[in-house]
Formats: structure tokens, C-alpha cells, sequence
């Protein structure tokens, strides 16, 4: 297919919305973006292409009046070029009025300049501190997929109980700083739920499936005939987790949340305490309008289905008078989707806190996915801010030849800088709420996103740039609100000058041991005082094959019965022992090989990782016990159990957090990064 012609004013109207007309896969070859492609992301933009030469010198006279764009960000080189003798005036978020840009308290103020000419402009100002905050010292942690650490007591998954449990006896016992988590963001309701938790309904909110029923203040305090139904309750769910951690039962979460909903309903008709009524009603207060329409689209969701697209048509609107009406009539499950919010929320809160307590000097880290179900509560809610009709993807690379399509609507650009960023900044605030650091899925969409034309395979997509110094400025003035660190997931194809920019807010990146090689010189594994220091280092990740899956090159074998493989599975076989021999050998040379056993090569790998200068040091929980499998293969759906396993051992037999508290391998694993680095021979 045919690109835009360089120069004519389809490619020009293009450039000036931040679409891309080309782009380099590599720096030796750069790749023209079909004209489709190019039309359709600006449709999603609302621009008319029609008759481009129109809707470019359109653009361009909108431009040449507009005295400031919609957001500014204040930086050390002051406002964009304005007319001499421009007048300035601030009102800061506190409703205060200044004079001049001297001063400003951090935050994103009302901008109004006054030309010489009598012209006008009016803009969000963000200030914003230059970095985010750091990390104080160097930290190790463990790293988990929730849903997957069951314990006697969990209602067939993991739950924040098990979190705070978790963080309480790692941080005391093992020493660790973090505790590092899936995104616990809110999921589209089944049945069946998407097991995904990177493809939730809603990113701002919690998921109420992670409560832990017997911890909500008001389960002491049922009548005695409901507390019988609690115990009938409690039995079907411990048979549920029976059959996980017995019976090789896979997590259903379906089945999970009909027990807990039902039990939820039941203590929701204990009368709160005054304490307790007056943190709800603080609650409410805080969340606002953003929560009612969170639990106005659940409650809807109940009547007519978990994809918006397909209700009434006047209810897809949450501001119009049937939505209303609607949320009247449903003025009770709406109010129980809001308390469940609560819980949620208070939950997390107390697994923060029982980091803390515990010595963690980090605590909780979240993941923060790179998007929404398209059909989800955000959607809906902001359903202006996202562009319809696209979808977040990858192009084709080295891996993956099709490129990918992760059916997620992306952020419009126009809409967010119209805004102030006030989505952005609510989403972010609302996730540092109870973390010590988070961490940015895909953190490079923070630039630039590959936007996929709905019907359109990946191939015909295209980059569509943000403001990269406006997100970054939110993302720097959140953590800081927060108190917390900012961890970027910028793994695989990086434009250049994103890392560097990155490091240059204070955001830590994500070193994976298996990427670390020397790709500029000789391709061996990189040497630990060469690695960046400001990063969390890891030897694996949810995905990517567990370490002892690696070492016994099970993770070929997985890939070839998937039909994954792209080559011989004999050739794939001697390309990974190839690699895990390199790393054997590297690990020999600098002393840190103990033994030949799994979990010796194990211990070494990690021992490697200590050596580095990194901040972060992530272990993998289910490396702690051997486990083989993936908690995800990428290019899967129902050919593999995704996010539905439970942490295991190397028989796969699951491992429950009681266990894993008295695993000697685990311990040993953890002991192993307390000793002092030795010397290179």
C-alpha cells in the first residue's frame, strides 16, 4: 500500500496532529505508513480528509490565531514564544490569583495571557517537579501475580488478605523492600471474566474480587442466620480452593466472585459504625463523580450486558438524562458497587501498610496496564477521551513478523491536552494511592502508541505521538504528591531518546537478564557494572518462561505443542542451551556457581543481578519454589491457561503461601542476596 506523499497536505495535516507517516524499525530502515492508515487515525482524531489541502490550512489558521496550546508545561525555558508585552495571570488549583509565573506551587493551574493586540489565550499550566522521587538505597523484592498465591484461607485465588500476609512476613522474615504486583485494576464482569488483568474494565478502581470476605469489619457483626449462610459460603469456597491446590483445577474466577458477591451482599446489611460511615462518606467525597460512574456502569452492566456498545442507545451517554433515570432506579446496586469500591480500596490501603510496618523500605509496587477494555467502565465514562475505532498494538518486529493487536482503545491526544491531562492525573493519582512505587506498563506509550484501524491487521497501523513532556510532567507530579517511584516497563523496540528522557524525570527502567548483552560489541552477556544503576533488575518476568523452565529448555517444548515456533524445534533446542551455556560459563568465571542444580543456577542468576548496580532487585516468587510454568504465553488465548495458574513447584504441584513461608529453597534464594558481592577472579 502507498504512504502519504512527503510534502502534500495529507502528510503535512498528518505531521501537524502527531501521526506518523514513516517509522524506523531499526536505524538502518524506515518503513512508510500505508495512506489508509494515516486517514484513519486522523478520523479517530476528527479530522475530515476529505479534501486534506482544506482541513491543512484549517489547521494551520486554528495554529496561527491560538496564542498557547490547550496545556503548557512550565519549564526552566519559561512559556512559548508569546507577543512582547504579554500580560500573564495564573490562577492556581487553590482558586489563587498571581501575576507572572514566579513562585508557582507545584500542581496544574488556569493560564490567561493578554496580547499588546488584545488577543486572548487561555491554558492548563503544569508545574511539575523536574524528577519523580527516587528510591532511597537498593532494595530487594519479591514479585507476584496475586491471583495465583492462594492460601488456606482464600476463597480460591489469592486475595489482598494473602497480600498483606504476604508483605508482613516477607518484609520481617526475608528482608525484603517490595513486594511488586499485577495490576489490581477493576475487570470487565463475566461470566466468564477475562482472566487478563491488563485488559480490565477500569484502571482507576479496584477489584473487588481480591477481598478477603472475613477481614471487612462488619462479618462480626451478622445475624446468627446469616452467618450460617456465610459458614455454607465459606465451605463451597474452600472446596473451590481444594480443587485448585489438589485437584488441578485451574483459578476460576467466575466462580470465585459469585461466592464472595453473595457473601459481599450479606454483610452489606450490617449498618455501619459511625467510624466506619463517616471513612465511607469521606470516600465518596474524595472519588466523586468518577466513582458514580464507575458503579453506575456496573449496576448498568448487570441489566444489559458488560460491553456498553451494545446497550440502549441512550444509556451509551453517561450524562444523559436516561442515564439518570437509570442510575435512580438502580440507586441501590449502584450504592453496593461504590461500598465495594470502598472495601477494595481499604484493603489496599492495610496490605500497604503491613509492608511498612513489616521494614519494607518500598512497600507495595502496582502495575499500572498500558489500557481498557474497549466495552469496560472507562470507556464509557471518558468515552470522549479515547479514540474510537482503534486499537493499541505493536508493529511487526524481529518477533513477532504480523506485529500485534491488544484490542485496547488508546488515549486521544487532543482530548487529553483539552483536559489538562485531568484523566491522566486522576488515573495516576488513584494508583500511587497506596503504592511505594509504580510501575508503567508498556511506559513508551507515554511518546508514541501503534494505532491499529478497527478490521485492519497490525501491518496497517501506525505511530500517533503524545506530548511527551506534558505526560511525563503528570507522571513526575503525581509520584511526587505520592511520595512514591516510577518504574517504566521499556522493554523491546524503544524509540530513540525515550530512555534518556525518561531517566532524565527520575523514572526507573526494566532490566531483564536474558536482554542484557553486549549487542554493540561481542553479544555476550553483559557485565553487572555495566548495567544502568536507576532500573529494577530481574531474571524473568509473568512473561516469560519461570528460570527453571529455562534452564531445562521446557519453554521450547511449551512453545513448539502451541504451534508458537517459527523454526525447527531442534534448531530452538540448541539456541537455548547455547544461550543458558553462555550464562553458565559467565556465571563460573565470576564464582558464583555453587553447584550444578537447578536451584544453584538459580541462585547464581541471581547472585549475578545483586552484583549489578541496579536500585531493584526482583525475584520471580514462583522461581523461589522451581515452578515451570508461565503464568502467560504471549500469541495465546485458550490454547494455554493464562493468568489461571497457581504458583507451583517443579512437579506442579501449587505451593500455598503457608509453604512458601517455610520453603528452604525460597529462603536460601533470599539469603543468597544478602551476602556481600565477591570479587571477580
Amino acid at each position: 500500500m502507498a504512504g502519504p506523499v512527503p510534502g502534500e497536505p495529507l502528510a503535512r495535516l498528518a505531521e501537524l496532529y502527531g501521526v506518523a507517516t514513516e517509522y524506523r524499525p531499526a536505524p538502518d530502515r524506515v518503513v512508510t505508513v500505508p495512506a489508509e492508515a494515516v486517514t484513519a487515525a486522523l478520523a479517530a482524531l476528527g479530522v475530515d480528509t476529505a479534501d486534506p489541502a482544506a482541513a491543512l490550512a484549517a489547521r494551520e489558521a486554528e495554529t496561527a490565531r491560538r496564542l498557547l496550546p490547550p496545556t503548557v508545561v512550565l519549564t526552566p525555558r519559561g512559556l512559548p514564544a508569546l507577543p512582547e508585552g504579554t500580560v500573564v495571570r495564573v490562577v492556581t488549583e487553590e482558586g489563587e490569583a498571581r501575576h507572572g509565573l514566579d513562585g508557582l506551587p507545584y500542581g496544574v493551574h488556569r493560564l490567561t495571557v493578554t496580547a499588546p493586540d488584545g488577543r486572548t489565550g487561555e491554558s492548563h499550566l503544569i508545574v511539575a517537579p523536574d524528577r519523580a522521587p527516587g528510591v532511597e538505597g537498593r532494595h530487594r523484592g519479591l514479585m507476584v501475580q496475586l491471583y495465583s498465591l492462594l492460601s488456606h484461607r482464600s476463597w480460591g485465588m489469592g486475595d489482598l488478605g494473602d497480600l498483606a500476609d504476604l508483605a508482613g512476613w516477607a518484609g520481617r522474615a526475608l528482608g525484603v523492600g517490595f513486594v511488586q504486583l499485577n495490576p489490581l485494576h477493576a475487570s470487565v464482569p463475566g461470566p466468564p471474566v477475562d482472566p487478563s488483568p491488563y485488559r480490565p474494565s477500569s484502571r482507576r478502581f479496584p477489584d473487588p474480587v481480591y477481598l478477603r470476605v472475613e477481614e471487612i469489619p462488619e462479618y462480626a457483626h451478622v445475624t446468627e442466620e446469616d452467618r450460617t449462610r456465610l459458614r455454607a459460603l465459606a465451605e463451597q469456597a474452600a472446596r473451590l480452593r481444594e480443587g485448585v491446590l489438589a485437584k488441578e483445577a485451574l483459578i476460576d474466577r467466575d466462580a470465585v466472585w459469585d461466592l464472595k458477591r453473595r457473601a459481599l451482599e450479606l454483610l452489606r446489611t450490617v449498618p455501619l459504625a459511625p467510624g466506619r460511615r463517616a471513612a465511607y462518606s469521606g470516600f465518596l467525597a474524595r472519588e466523586g463523580r468518577a466513582l458514580d460512574d464507575h458503579a453506575t456502569w456496573n449496576a448498568l452492566a448487570e441489566v444489559h450486558g458488560p460491553d456498553w456498545h451494545r446497550w440502549p442507545e441512550r444509556l451509551r451517554d453517561p450524562r444523559s438524562p436516561e442515564t439518570a433515570r437509570a442510575r435512580r432506579e438502580l440507586a441501590d446496586r449502584v450504592d453496593l458497587h461504590r461500598w465495594l469500591t470502598w472495601l477494595a480500596d481499604d484493603q489496599l490501603a492495610g496490605a500497604q501498610r503491613a509492608a511498612r510496618e513489616a521494614g519494607m523500605g518500598v512497600g507495595l509496587i502496582h502495575d499500572l496496564a498500558v489500557g481498557v477494555h474497549p466495552g469496560g467502565a472507562d470507556t464509557w465514562a471518558l468515552r470522549d477521551c479515547f479514540a474510537t475505532g482503534m486499537s493499541v498494538g505493536a508493529p511487526p518486529d524481529a518477533f513477532n513478523a504480523r506485529g500485534q493487536d491488544w484490542g485496547l482503545p488508546p488515549w486521544r491526544p487532543d482530548r487529553l491536552a483539552e483536559t489538562g491531562y485531568a484523566p491522566l492525573r486522576d488515573l495516576l493519582r488513584a494508583c500511587f494511592r497506596h503504592a511505594g512505587a509504580l510501575r508503567v506498563d508498556h511506559v513508551m506509550g507515554l511518546f508514541r502508541l501503534w494505532w491499529v484501524p478497527q478490521g485492519r491487521p497490525p501491518t496497517e497501523g501506525t505511530y500517533v505521538h503524545y506530548d511527551a513532556e506534558a505526560m511525563l510532567a503528570v507522571l513526575a507530579l503525581e509520584a511526587h504528591r505520592a511520595g512514591a517511584a516510577v518504574i517504566g516497563e521499556d522493554l523491546g523496540t524503544v524509540e530513540p531518546g525515550v530512555r534518556e528522557a525518561l531517566r532524565e524525570r527520575g523514572v526507573l527502567g526494566t532490566s531483564v537478564l536474558w536482554f542484557e548483552r553486549g549487542w554493540e560489541s561481542d553479544g555476550r552477556p553483559l557485565a553487572p557494572e555495566s548495567w544502568r544503576s536507576d532500573c529494577l533488575a530481574t531474571v524473568t518476568t509473568h512473561d516469560l518462561p519461570p528460570t527453571a523452565s529455562r534452564i531445562a529448555h521446557d519453554h521450547v517444548d511449551l512453545r513448539a505443542r502451541l504451534g508458537l515456533l517459527t523454526r525447527p524445534v531442534e534448531r530452538e533446542r540448541e539456541e537455548a542451551a547455547a544461550e543458558l551455556g553462555e550464562w553458565l560459563a559467565e556465571l563460573d568465571r565470576r564464582g558464583l556457581l555453587d553447584g550444578t542444580r537447578e536451584e544453584d543456577v538459580i541462585l547464581a542468576l541471581h547472585r549475578f543481578l545483586w552484583r549489578t548496580p541496579a536500585r531493584l532487585v526482583g525475584v520471580w516468587l514462583p522461581d523461589g519454589v522451581g515452578d515451570r510454568r508461565p503464568q502467560n504465553v504471549p500469541g495465546t488465548s485458550d490454547e494455554y491457561p493464562n493468568w489461571r495458574l497457581p504458583v507451583a513447584d517443579g512437579e506442579c504441584r501449587p505451593v500455598t503461601l503457608e509453604e512458601l513461608s517455610s520453603s528452604p529453597r525460597l529462603h536460601a534464594l533470599l539469603a543468597g542476596l544478602e551476602e556481600p558481592p565477591r570479587q571477580d577472579p
